[in-house]
């Protein structure tokens, strides 16, 4: 065979893009391949596959498909924090003419990925899954408008993950940063297969996120329960349509700047290079155009998920709900004018800065507006300190720290000093870690008991709420220290050792960090398998105040036998007050959409296509690209995919659950 003919079936992969010279990642793709092996083979003897493929894998439900998107998060929750991890470690001895433990080629990959996976990986699924559990059960609907487009957008997005994680073992990834700027991202800087990686795996789950906004816009706005108004919608949801919204506005635009960045990488155009009319600023003003919502895309449903809870466990209604609302509205709007405060040093003038450092201040007011909100909805209510109230006040503490800075940083002369320090980075893990993770640890504890008829292990619980929290002031406070001192973010080695008892404290918090999402896991592990298991089959543990727990724990396959008529926003709590029974009788039969392998093809051909790009296998592209589109329309023509639950089958399931109301009353 010569050489021309290997290079047309395999491109440019070889074997020496294979990392067999890094012992760390052989070792870890031993650990991974064995760990593998391990599942497939438990997968393989309990006879569990035909079970995972039909009733999850190709479920079109919505609340299979939540949990699903969890689960992709807190995967990869483990492999982003790994990545964190060795990062830290590296920092704290690389002193003294040490070089630590990574080289410059490593260390930057990690850097890049990092940001990467915890962005698009971790919290978009995790926030993802909780709008497409927790909306159409908290308005009254049966599933989302279209129940085959919510498979299809989570398994692309579970396909950008698979591309991200190839890259570890296949290639590399990307070594600039987790925004790609060019020049560094283009052809002549990075002309290994990183780049690619980034922006094929980055399409790729691009495409489900913007198809979830839809799907999840549609649902909201067209499929509410009668008397739902808009203001009659719980928080959760007003958050989750505001998410939604930015989706579909952002999301697009970060699909064109990568397509133009991959123009530039594999035809030869110039958008973004510094000659023939192009201009590395585009990319950046672009890029932030999607990134500065992208923020408030994570945050938001966060927002939402800490009303729930606060009204929750004080007993009371949400104090300001009006306003909550409008503020709300208001940080959706505002959040696409202040995209320009990451680059107040790249010379856009006093005047332009001086904009969007007002807009940026703005924006902190109806962000301060919802904690306030917060506060007084607990004031003389009666306080129950449940592991979701613990990471509500935690977040309430972090993230107050995190918007003070945020307000800093929004000063441009202060900028000038602080925009590439490791202040920024304390700042920015600050918000997100200390809103949207904590956010999410509130989330899971709270809906899991709606979501598998069990509360979660409080005991195990308390452990990771400390942990995680003091964790993450010992990691992330000593940043505000040296940033403060002028250090740099990025940096592998340190010439100055006065600096290092800072990197230490930093590398402690981490492994707290660590410790904290083992005690995490074990929490899971022992909720799920022991024996002890604290049931509530009514659906209401917490004596919740809003219609998702209307239904049983877990809710049947089509959440409501009779769709609910809604008189107040805080539905559920206004139903017990009217002292509602659930009916006994007339039970109709229900339309159900059928389940469907289709997303999981479409999704493993967009893999396959963004792998023969990357590789430039352009047979296998082009192939994949045509049963890519073949498949699609094959689905269209595809009419039996519904079928009816009978009456019988409704009636036994509501009955047995208004038995069990009866009981617990």
């Amino acid at each position: 065979m010569t050489n021309e003919f290997w290079s047309f079936i395999f491109g440019r992969l070889t074997w020496d893009v294979l990392p067999i010279h890094e012992p760390i990642l052989v070792v870890t793709f031993i650990v991974v391949v064995l760990g593998g092996l391990a599942v497939v083979g438990a997968l393989t003897y309990f006879k569990l596959w035909s079970y995972l493929w039909k009733e999850w894998f190709t479920s079109v439900d919505h609340k299979k498909i939540g949990i699903m998107y969890m689960v992709l998060g807190l995967v990869m929750l483990l492999r982003g924090f790994a990545d964190a991890l060795m990062m830290r470690l590296q920092q704290a001895i690389a002193f003294n003419g040490y070089e630590g433990y990574l080289n410059a080629h490593h260390y930057d990959q990690l850097f890049s990925v990092h940001g990467v996976i915890m962005i698009f990986f971790v919290a978009m699924p995790l926030i993802t899954g909780f709008m497409n559990y927790v909306v159409p059960l908290q308005i009254g609907a049966r599933d989302v408008s279209f129940p085959f487009l919510n498979n299809f957008s989570f398994w692309m997005t579970a396909g950008g993950a698979v591309l991200v994680m190839m890259s570890l073992f296949i290639g590399e990834f990307a070594q600039t940063g987790w925004l790609a700027f060019p020049p560094l991202s283009g052809i002549e800087h990075s002309p290994a297969s990183g780049v690619d990686y980034y922006i094929w795996a980055l399409q790729v789950a691009g495409v489900g996120t913007t198809l979830s906004g839809v799907n999840l816009i549609a649902t909201i706005i067209k499929m509410r329960a009668p008397g739902m108004s808009l203001m009659k919608m719980p928080v959760f949801t007003w958050t989750s349509l505001c998410t939604n919204v930015l989706i579909v506005a952002s999301f697009p635009i970060l699909t064109a700047v990568l397509t133009l960045l991959a123009l530039d990488r594999y035809v030869g155009t110039n958008f973004f290079t510094a000659d023939f009319g192009g201009s590395p600023m585009m990319y950046i003003n672009l890029i932030w155009i999607w990134g500065h919502p992208e923020v408030y895309i994570l945050i938001l449903p966060c927002f939402g998920i800490f009303s729930e809870v606060a009204s929750t466990f004080s007993g009371k209604r949400l104090f300001g709900y009006t306003s909550m609302v409008y503020a709300t509205v208001v940080i959706t709007v505002l959040s696409y004018l202040v995209w320009l405060h990451h680059f107040f040093t790249m010379g856009s003038g006093a005047s332009v800065n001086s904009f969007f450092g007002i807009t940026t201040m703005i924006i902190s007011i109806p962000t301060g507006a919802k904690i306030f909100n917060w506060l007084f909805t607990m004031y003389k209510g009666r306080i129950r300190f449940e592991l979701p109230m613990m990471w509500l006040i935690a977040f309430m503490l972090t993230f107050t720290i995190g918007g003070m800075t945020g307000v800093l940083l929004a000063v441009p002369p202060a900028d000038f000093v602080l925009h590439n320090s490791l202040f920024l980075v304390a700042h920015f893990h600050n918000v997100i870690i200390g809103g949207v993770l904590f956010g999410i640890f509130a989330g899971i504890n709270y809906w899991w008991p709606k979501a598998f008829g069990y509360k979660l292990n409080t005991y195990w619980g308390k452990i990771s709420f400390w942990l995680w929290n003091v964790g993450f002031w010992l990691a992330f406070g000593p940043l505000y220290v040296l940033g403060l001192m002028g250090v740099t973010r990025r940096l592998r080695t340190f010439d100055d050792p006065s600096l290092q008892i800072w990197f230490i404290i930093a590398g402690i918090g981490a492994l707290v960090i660590a410790a904290g999402i083992a005690a995490m896991l074990v929490q899971f592990g022992v909720s799920i398998f022991g024996k002890n298991k604290e049931w509530d089959t009514t659906g209401d543990p917490w004596n919740g105040r809003t219609l998702e727990w209307a239904t049983s724990s877990p809710p049947p396959q089509y959440n409501f036998a009779f769709t609910p008529i809604i008189h107040d926003n805080d539905a559920w709590a206004d139903m017990k007050a009217r002292h509602a029974q659930r009916p006994t009788k007339d039970f109709m039969e229900i339309h159900m959409p059928r389940n469907t392998g289709t997303g999981v093809v479409l999704a493993g051909l967009s893999v396959v296509l963004g792998f023969a790009l990357i590789w430039y296998m352009w047979w296998l592209a082009i192939l994949s690209f045509v049963a890519l589109i073949g498949a699609a329309i094959i689905h269209t023509f595809n009419y039996d995919r519904d079928y009816y639950i009978p009456v019988e089958a409704i009636a036994d399931v509501e009955n047995e659950r208004t038995r069990l109301l009866s009981g617990a009353r």
